[in-house]
């Protein structure tokens, strides 16, 4: 389950532990040996079973890289930890992290830059691959047959945008640039923004309705959790997609495999879910109108050098007392 590389221990050297490195790019990206005598890394490349498992693996360290909402650090697990000085995560926001915590137990969290402009083009895979059936398409040339299936045409449709923030705003310049409507609402929305970037400020239930394809960008939050229910799955059009690239739970997940099953809508494209990674079993692996990707968004090689080269930076920092990129609240 785990790669390890250990070094002559120092008093001086801080015991690192490298969390949930799936498809191990640390090492790839890392010169392990540069920092042998500071850090004395342990990459874990699978998830934990659970808390306790956790709490158990990763006694003894004094860092943590973690990468994103992959790991949550909550409450009883920052407790079970006595060692814990820092932790390093990728983006400058996580809120995976009991923040309140950390900070009762005087740990640095720190942070990293993110690039927003991956999320948004994995945005516009999902809804050129629903609209040109890429999913059927590419599994029947497999098999051997040819032209299966008859796609849709971006231009004149509307694209409905929940969220109009950075990468909001990056797939709402793609879909103009497609030649469709763009109309857009958040509880923040800022109408100065949508109007100089031509999008249509709208309320949520005639962006629901009047859409073609509905995508979310928001943060999440207890606010936007559950947002979209089945009660607002019935507001959409039977032809529209649902796209999300966000965050899981901002979707009743239930709710829309069986809205799926009853073909409410025409499709979902799905980079997130509720419970990650996505379970074997689960039902949206099995819908044919589910196109679904393993939360990959952010996951490009031009991130993954930023988030680990940045998350030894603060470590280094931390370790000289001048923390950089702190993240309190």
């Amino acid at each position: 389950m785990y790669q390890v590389f250990i070094y002559l221990t120092k008093k001086s050297m801080i015991k690192v532990a490298v969390l949930d490195d799936y498809q191990d790019a640390f090492l790839q990206i890392v010169n392990v040996d540069k920092y042998k005598d500071k850090f004395n890394f342990k990459i874990f490349n699978k998830p934990f079973l659970d808390e306790k498992e956790a709490a158990i693996e990763l006694e003894g360290f004094e860092a943590l890289f973690i990468m994103r909402e992959r790991t949550p650090m909550t409450k009883s697990l920052i407790e079970n930890l006595p060692k814990l000085k820092y932790i390093m995560t990728s983006g400058m926001r996580n809120k995976a992290i009991d923040l309140e915590t950390a900070k009762k137990k005087n740990i640095i969290v720190c942070g990293t830059e993110i690039n927003p402009n991956p999320a948004a083009e994995i945005t516009w895979a999902l809804i050129l691959g629903l609209y040109r059936n890429m999913k059927q398409e590419i599994d029947n040339m497999f098999q051997g047959y040819w032209q299966t299936t008859i796609g849709f045409e971006l231009k004149g449709k509307m694209l409905g945008l929940i969220g109009l923030g950075k990468i909001g705003t990056q797939v709402a310049k793609v879909g103009k640039a497609f030649g469709m409507e763009v109309c857009a609402w958040s509880e923040n929305l800022n109408l100065n923004h949508a109007n100089e970037i031509g999008v249509l400020p709208m309320s949520k239930e005639d962006l629901l309705k009047s859409s073609d394809i509905i995508s979310i960008h928001l943060v999440l939050g207890d606010r936007y959790k559950h947002l979209i229910t089945m009660k607002e799955i019935e507001m959409m059009k039977k032809t529209s997609f649902l796209i999300n690239t966000s965050r899981g739970s901002i979707i009743k997940e239930d709710d829309l495999v069986q809205a799926l099953k009853d073909e409410k809508i025409s499709g979902a494209g799905l980079d997130v879910f509720e419970k990650e990674p996505l379970p074997q079993d689960h039902k949206l692996r099995f819908l044919p109108n589910a196109l679904i990707l393993p939360h990959i968004g952010y996951v490009t090689a031009e991130n993954y050098s930023k988030f680990y080269q940045q998350m030894i930076e603060s470590l280094e920092s931390c370790s000289s007392n001048e923390p950089v990129r702190i993240i309190s609240n």
